[in-house]
């Protein structure tokens, strides 16, 4: 049996002889040389398929020294490696799928948990073809520039993409892939979470037991709002509002209100009733943003849409921060106007520590933690790297972002 050197690893070659053809069977799809026949010297390209017959190949030349598939365009030759930038440290069910793609690419890293400044990214997406970042990068026009054309794809770490300038990205051709779907069930959870906090006022509970404030039970000490018998609006029922609906119908809500672009089939399943939003806005309890961040939605909830809620009702926003105008919130909660509230995400990140939201009880804030638990932060690691891997192959993403 004839053996393949793919970059530092020894492989067999099995072939088979029929009417002049040889099949060239590969365990995965790298950079590979042969002399194992003589029509079939120089240079397989990284990207041909597992199983590819010989016709099907195309020899280029002496010069050229390479073999490559006459269906790809792009074509990497050994010892050339691509370059990857990763803004971040990840969890390591990403950097182990990175780490193993050998003859693929060669990996960089901000090695930090902290954000990377902006000089060090621009200089570290210089040359690179593949880009690994996080929804608090700022992926423009600058920094597209600053990676030069080699940049073929980009791989972000999250389900949003508005730190993505989509229309520069466009232009040049270059790919996305995202993580959607493997975060919802975690923002769903954390959301209800934030909810039950804000309702019955457990931070202020916490610190009344740690500040000594808890002297004797007294009948109307921390009393909030509860779930049962009430009626809840959801704003946009996409994939994480349904599994915010789902959460909260067993508490005993009577009402499941939703609005958004259209109605959703699958809103029968928690009974949900599309309306208007401003009849959403009046008649809800609890009040729910999960929407994405559009034009449209870019504070959404503002001065006239805290006005239009009941004086005992709480909001809370686990979707981005720019959807809500946190100056009218403040007036809101201050005022009267609403019960209260409960933030995951604010503008910006992370909130100045001066922030008069933060000066208030009836306001819970947390540091964007919707998708925090280990599974799902590996899950989330491991597909970004798996988006960044096949892009670089010209492969298919496992989720890629059409745009």
């Amino acid at each position: 049996m004839a053996v393949m050197q793919l970059v530092g690893y020894q492989l067999p070659l099995k072939h088979t002889h029929k009417e002049e053809e040889l099949h060239i069977v590969l365990p995965c799809t790298s950079v590979v040389s042969s002399s194992c026949h003589s029509d079939f010297a120089g240079y397989l390209c990284y990207q041909c398929v597992v199983v590819q017959p010989l016709h099907k190949l195309h020899v280029v030349s002496p010069e050229e020294d390479f073999v490559h598939c006459g269906s790809l365009s792009r074509m990497q030759t050994i010892g050339k490696l691509m370059k990857v930038y990763i803004t971040r440290r990840i969890p390591p069910e990403g950097m182990k799928i990175l780490s193993s793609a050998t003859g693929v690419c060669e990996v960089s890293m901000w090695d930090s948990d902290e954000p990377v400044p902006r000089t060090e990214l621009l200089k570290g997406v210089q040359g690179a073809h593949g880009l690994l970042c996080m929804l608090s990068d700022k992926i423009d026009a600058e920094l597209l520039d600053a990676a030069g054309p080699n940049l073929k794809v980009i791989s972000t770490m999250s389900v949003g993409f508005d730190h993505l300038i989509l229309d520069a990205i466009k232009k040049r051709g270059i790919r996305v892939g995202y993580t959607p779907d493997v975060l919802t069930d975690a923002t769903a959870e954390l959301t209800v979470a934030l909810l039950l906090a804000t309702a019955r006022r457990l931070p202020e509970g916490v610190e009344a037991v740690k500040n000594g404030d808890w002297t004797s039970w007294k009948p109307l000490m921390l009393c909030g709002y509860g779930l049962s018998g009430s009626t809840v609006g959801v704003i946009g029922l996409g994939r994480i509002g349904m599994a915010i609906a789902r959460r909260l119908m067993p508490f005993g809500v009577k009402r499941l209100l939703y609005s958004g672009r259209t109605t959703k089939a699958d809103a029968a399943e928690v009974s949900g009733e599309f309306v208007p939003l401003d009849t959403l806005v009046s008649e809800s309890d609890f009040i729910v943003v999960s929407c994405s961040l559009t034009p449209e939605t870019q504070g959404l909830c503002d001065k006239a849409f805290f006005s239009k809620m009941k004086n005992t009702a709480v909001f809370i926003n686990s979707s981005r921060g720019a959807v809500v105008n946190q100056e009218d919130l403040y007036e809101a909660l201050t005022s009267g106007q609403i019960a209260a509230a409960g933030l995951d995400v604010t503008t910006p990140e992370p909130l100045p520590t001066n922030h008069p939201l933060l000066t208030l009880n009836n306001c819970v804030v947390l540091p964007h933690i919707g998708s925090a638990t280990y599974s799902t932060r590996g899950v989330m690691a491991a597909l970004s790297a798996r988006n960044l891997l096949e892009g670089l192959q010209g492969g298919e993403m496992p989720s890629e972002l059409a745009f």
